[in-house]
């Protein structure tokens, strides 16, 4: 049986509103660090006039990688509720940022943890959340006359292309369920011209 993990389909927002301040929570499906790096720059130019974004991410199935960064707010005020909201919803490979317009009043350190905690709560409430089978990127070269052939193998299993690349060799990305995973290196071991060059649970 394939390994599960819950996560959220597509990007989610929320609002909380408080002496003027207001809060705007995003939640966002991520699957690496390049992807949440490339979020956090296009929000900040969206948003480039708010007074902070802090955010929280969590990444893997097992959850073992993640961050919080309280972006000039007081120590453990914005990124550290953020991340408890993802734990709370037990999600993973999903980025919080929650972006405050300074409303000229100050919250004090519990009123910030009570915004930041609600404003990523409201984003999540909003998020379609399911449940995800955990899956195993192969990624490989072969020559172009072993293509065809292994292009038929990916076909007749449904196997996700997530990579080709045409060169001097072919480089061709797939992902597939872990269960699958010892019948794909079986099949390509059969071709003399394919190279394994990476492996590695997504």
């Amino acid at each position: 049986m394939n390994p599960t993990y819950k996560t959220i389909s597509k990007a989610s927002e929320g609002l909380y509103k408080e002496k003027g301040s207001k809060f705007i929570g995003i939640a966002i499906p991520v699957k690496s660090e390049e992807q949440i790096k490339e979020h956090l720059e296009e929000i900040k130019k969206q948003y480039h006039d708010a007074r902070h974004h802090c955010y929280a991410w969590m990444l893997g199935y097992d959850r073992n990688q993640f961050r919080a960064n309280d972006d000039g707010e007081p120590s453990n005020s914005a990124g550290k509720p953020i991340l408890g909201q993802i734990e709370s919803f037990e999600l993973t490979n999903v980025l919080i940022v929650v972006v405050r317009y300074f409303g000229g009043t100050k919250l004090g350190v519990g009123g910030l943890i009570t915004a930041y905690k609600i404003a990523a709560k409201e984003a999540l409430d909003n998020a379609d959340i399911f449940e995800d089978t955990v899956k195993q990127g192969i990624e490989f070269t072969c020559d172009y006359a072993d293509m065809p052939h292994v292009m038929n193998l990916i076909k007749e299993n449904q196997f996700e292309i997530v990579k080709q690349e045409m060169e001097a060799n072919c480089t061709l990305g797939v992902e597939i369920e872990m269960d699958q995973i010892e019948f794909l290196k079986a099949k390509l071991s059969e071709f003399k011209s394919v190279e394994l060059t990476k492996d590695e649970i997504l």
